[in-house]
């Protein structure tokens, strides 16, 4: 399973009869799982239920469903109101014409207000059976749209986020091949500070040197952040080849990548050590960004 992105963008229009519709879904980064529905008036119900059926579908993101609705462009329907017109022809029937007077024609009778009536269709879009239904299937397609496009986008973050990994991985081992690390290396330092410190006029017993490197060194060891640095970076290699919803995880993770390579920098005593933990931290700061973009 791949993971996915939270933004995305979807489109599904169709005709139903007299009626062109389009719905339109997007979402975009959210700590939970909101959608924010806009129908016109009379398909509330529908707007519901296409809401419903999208918070089944995803777990997290901010989404916007639009849901527009106009008439088709077509010919008028005229309709024989063959009850005025039966009543009509009643009455001429009933009547004594002169002769100079000719019956009614039929072209006369169809001009007749009432007769020949323009045939519109007043039915509300809420009330049409076979919209609702075009509507409720085009809900489906449109999930499965935004679902490809937000695992796409997905696949590109397991690919940005893995060679984040890739540097921290690098610069964890760096910094624990560190020579600065070294207590021989740390007694080295402590020599030269204390030489120039004394100027020359004293020394130290190299025994007891020695142990105050050693006491340093173990003050400012950073066994365990590497190692937890290390555990952290294999945690989201897991959570990447496992894929789905793992957003949260990897934002924990995220943090906890920081809080180690800041106490990393704290206890830096060199400053090629330094350099590795600001870079780490660096590196970090972009996984965290990209991760705010996972689902």
């Amino acid at each position: 399973m791949s993971i996915a992105s939270m933004t995305g963008f979807a489109r599904e229009a169709g005709v139903t009869g007299s009626y062109q519709w389009a719905w339109e879904l997007k979402t975009v980064n959210g700590r939970g799982l909101e959608v924010r529905v806009r129908t016109p008036s009379g398909l509330d119900a529908i707007g519901e239920e296409a809401r419903s059926q999208i918070l089944k579908a995803f777990a997290r993101g901010q989404g916007q469903l639009n849901l527009s609705i106009s008439k088709t462009s077509s010919a008028p329907k005229l309709r024989v109101n063959r009850e005025v017109l039966q009543s009509l022809l009643a009455v001429i029937g009933e009547l004594n014409l002169p002769d100079n007077v000719q019956p009614a024609s039929l072209d006369g009778l169809l001009s007749v207000r009432g007769v020949v009536e323009l045939d519109e269709d007043a039915v509300d879009p809420g009330q049409d059976a076979a919209l609702a239904a075009a509507l409720n299937d085009g809900v489906g397609r449109l999930i499965q749209a935004l679902k490809s496009t937000r695992l796409n986008e997905g696949k590109a973050l397991a690919a940005v986020l893995n060679q984040h990994l890739d540097a921290m991985a690098a610069l964890v081992k760096e910094a624990e091949a560190c020579p600065a690390r070294q207590p021989e290396a740390i007694r080295a330092r402590l020599e030269a500070s204390i030489a120039e410190l004394m100027d020359g006029k004293t020394s130290l017993d190299p025994a007891r040197l020695h142990q105050e490197a050693v006491l340093i060194a173990a003050r400012a060891d950073i066994r365990e952040e590497i190692d937890r640095l290390s555990a952290h970076v294999d945690a989201a290699r897991t959570l990447l080849r496992e894929g789905g919803p793992v957003g949260r995880r990897l934002d924990f993770l995220a943090q906890e990548f920081g809080r180690e390579a800041n106490t990393l920098c704290a206890k830096a005593n060199d400053v090629a050590l330094s350099r590795i933990g600001l870079e780490l931290k660096a590196v970090i700061e972009q996984f965290r960004e990209q991760v705010q973009n996972v689902e």
